[in-house]
């Protein structure tokens, strides 16, 4: 096989599938990209046999072929080159080289017919939305993910088709994050199917903030997500996850909004005298005001008091300051509203003037 193509033209989709690429992976070839050549193309591929990327890039008068090579070596390579340098590609039996201008490299290959590729599957659910939207579902709620739990359907985020509703929901047993959308596909059946942490962060990364149109497939096991080029196929989790309906805190009648930057900075403030193993900051609420307090084994303290809108009784709750800054960095309105029902009931915070996300935080014994 031989090709010849611009190294910024390469670049980028050889950047898209190696995220996908486990650098270290028991099974040699996981390490490596597969290239597949015709006249025209160039179709990249990465996969860790969770995640797969699939990339293409235009190419004239390319010897029709497929090889694979290791994915960081090339990548390093091609980034390497002068921009606007033009990258020559050939493969024969075990080796690659790749030329630019007096530069020459010389790679180690594996077989193409070895490199796993995941099984064609049937979708039976297709939606279409746009980058942005899709992004900003994800962007909402990823930080509430559960890593490495035992718990092994908390370690992703759910999806959920509902009568033209597109939603993403994230828990870690501690805290939870739902947000969504009318995408204007009624006809949408009901469904809900993990994708694995991974899997997220990987679209993350591929997503923009742009209008650019982005297909969504879903099947039994797996979700296929097709834009600009890109394909991004994800295992999906085998577990159910909870009923978050039932975890959303209902009959909260004290309510405080809350200038966000203002709440935000005094959180980071008191923070900083808080437990560093758990954490906690104590919420002290009267007429027109709140007051934070942290304190530490090394009878340290931290006092925080700020002007706020509420006019319920006095109310006295902990919760884990980390948590209250992660909802508070997420959400952008300029202010936000904080529901409550008691000291041992779990607060419900949202944006003051957008309710297409919410946030779950539990309090804590202080």
């Amino acid at each position: 096989m031989k090709f010849s193509i611009s190294r910024d033209a390469f670049l980028k989709p050889l950047q898209v599938v190696s995220g996908a690429v486990e650098r270290r992976h028991t099974i040699p070839i996981l390490s490596n990209v597969l290239i597949q050549a015709s006249a025209d193309e160039v179709r990249l591929t990465g996969t860790d046999l969770e995640v797969e990327l699939v990339s293409a890039c235009a190419i004239e008068g390319g010897d029709a072929g497929e090889v694979t090579v290791p994915a960081k070596k090339l990548v390093d390579i091609v980034r390497s080159l002068p921009e606007g340098a033009t990258v020559e590609f050939s493969a024969s039996a075990d080796k690659a080289m790749i030329r630019s201008g007096r530069s020459k490299f010389t790679l180690a290959t594996l077989p193409a017919q070895d490199f796993p590729n995941i099984d064609d599957w049937d979708s039976d659910i297709q939606l279409i939305t746009s980058q942005a939207v899709l992004k900003d579902l994800m962007e909402c709620t990823h930080f509430s993910m559960a890593n490495q739990d035992v718990r092994y359907y908390l370690n992703g985020m759910l999806f959920e088709t509902d009568a033209g509703i597109l939603r993403t929901v994230a828990t870690d047993g501690h805290r939870l994050a739902m947000s969504s959308c009318d995408i204007g596909q009624p006809n949408l059946a009901s469904r809900q199917v993990i994708v694995p942490r991974k899997g997220v962060m990987e679209l993350l990364r591929l997503l923009d903030d742009a209008d650019n149109e982005v297909k969504v497939l879903i099947g039994n096991n797996h979700i296929r997500i097709e834009t600009n080029g890109i394909g991004f196929t994800s295992k999906l989790v085998d577990g159910r996850f909870p009923d978050y309906r039932r975890v959303l805190p209902s009959g909260g009648d004290k309510i405080v909004v809350a200038e966000r930057d203002v709440l935000k900075q005094a959180c980071s403030r008191a923070s900083i005298l808080s437990n560093e193993k758990y954490r906690g900051v104590r919420l002290n609420l009267s007429s027109g005001e709140m007051c934070l307090t942290a304190n530490n084994p090394e009878q340290e303290t931290a006092e925080e008091v700020l002007e706020v809108e509420y006019q319920g009784d006095s109310l006295e709750i902990g919760f884990n300051v980390s948590y209250l800054i992660d909802v508070l960095n997420t959400i952008q309105g300029s202010k936000v509203k904080i529901t409550l029902a008691g000291p041992d009931a779990s607060g419900l915070i949202e944006d003051n003037d957008d309710d297409s996300s919410l946030y779950v935080v539990m309090p804590m014994r202080l």
